[in-house]
């Protein structure tokens, strides 16, 4: 059984992106393929495909989950940032979650507030939104968080208050549609229109999923071994006729490539016993790690990720361990930034585990 502490490797803190590149098309992108690395440019990104392959996206958008407010009890400021929502209560990660008691007030603005309906042990709270006096969720919550709330960033990524209006646009996909994230599905940052143009002009299909990517992403796993790890949960919608596309694609030997962790976990959380595809409405908590056998995904496209992370475990299980490595050493070596603004790879499956 692989221990957390397999997964650790240094990294130098000047390669943590803290803003994104302005040129989409020539951003690094690190290929492997067949055992092999290449170093191209996110431009070279379709080179790799033909006719019929299905890319896959998850078209979350971001909401503005960062909130700052006074709780009335005591007169502290609190910072909170949401996670995910179940039938109109969301659950927060806190800090510092010690000045919270059940039942506090917190005052976020004039008429708008939100009651502590539950105070957890891990640092998160459940909440529940009011404004003027009512209680709000869904689309309405929505547009008003886009007023009193920001942008939720990792916490690796510094930035000052200043910075929100650039932040709203930049931590956000081009294709970003519906659901409620609290982080972006990064790997997608790196699409813009020119590279949406060359994968029509190469007439390759393009499938759209929702995963509301939550706080839980950036959690530690702090369990020893992988065993004892509880991985957070996620709710997604998988369509029945994006189903059918991605199935009769696979029928026909075309690669179905995953944009991004989130949407690898969706897709091989709805694989029945034969290999198939079914469409979802629910929640997933999939943990996926060394050795998993694969059974949708043949390409993946993602970001380099942190050391002990549950992302790069799934990348370890995805091209197997010491090519993981062998990955991440040659994208230190040659200055890829890391994490959700930094670079990105495109990494083809192994069936290589070892260690």
């Amino acid at each position: 059984m692989f221990k957390t502490n397999d997964f650790d490797f240094s990294l130098p803190s000047n390669l943590i992106a803290h803003q994104p590149r302005q040129n989409k098309e020539q951003t690094p992108l690190l290929i492997f393929k067949n055992n092999e690395i290449f170093d191209k440019k996110v431009i070279n990104l379709i080179d790799y495909f033909c006719e019929g392959d299905v890319m896959i996206f998850n078209q979350v958008k971001v909401i503005k989950a960062k909130l700052r407010g006074t709780i009335e009890r005591t007169k502290s400021t609190i910072d909170f940032n949401l996670d995910q929502e179940i039938d109109g209560i969301w659950q927060a990660l806190c800090r510092p979650a010690k000045k919270i008691n059940d039942h506090d007030k917190i005052i976020l603005a004039k008429n708008f507030f939100c009651i502590v309906v539950e105070k957890k042990l891990d640092g998160f709270i459940k909440i529940q939104f009011y404004l003027d006096n009512r209680i709000i969720s869904g689309k309405e919550l929505h547009e008003v968080l886009e007023i009193h709330g920001s942008t939720p960033l990792p916490p690796y990524i510094k930035r000052d208050d200043s910075k929100k209006n650039y932040d709203s646009k930049n931590y956000q996909t081009l294709y970003a549609k519906d659901g409620a994230g609290v982080a972006a599905p990064t790997a997608g940052l790196h699409f813009n229109e020119e590279i949406f143009k060359k994968i029509v002009e190469k007439k390759m299909k393009c499938v759209f999923l929702t995963l509301n990517v939550g706080a839980g992403t950036f959690l530690p796993v702090r369990a020893e071994t992988l065993d004892k790890h509880q991985m957070h949960s996620e709710k997604y919608v998988l369509s029945a006729e994006n189903c059918e596309i991605i199935n009769h694609a696979k029928k026909l030997g075309k690669k179905i490539i995953a944009v991004g962790t989130t949407s690898l976990r969706a897709l091989e959380s709805s694989v029945d016993s034969d290999g198939f595809l079914q469409p979802q409405n629910r929640t997933t908590d999939i943990f996926i790690y060394p050795p998993y056998d694969f059974k949708i995904v043949d390409v993946l496209m993602t970001n380099f990720h942190l050391p002990k992370s549950t992302l790069f475990m799934l990348v370890c299980a995805f091209v197997g361990y010491e090519n993981a490595f062998k990955i991440y050493r040659h994208a230190i070596e040659q200055q890829y930034r890391f994490y959700s603004y930094g670079d990105t790879s495109l990494l083809f499956k192994s069936n290589l585990i070892n260690k």
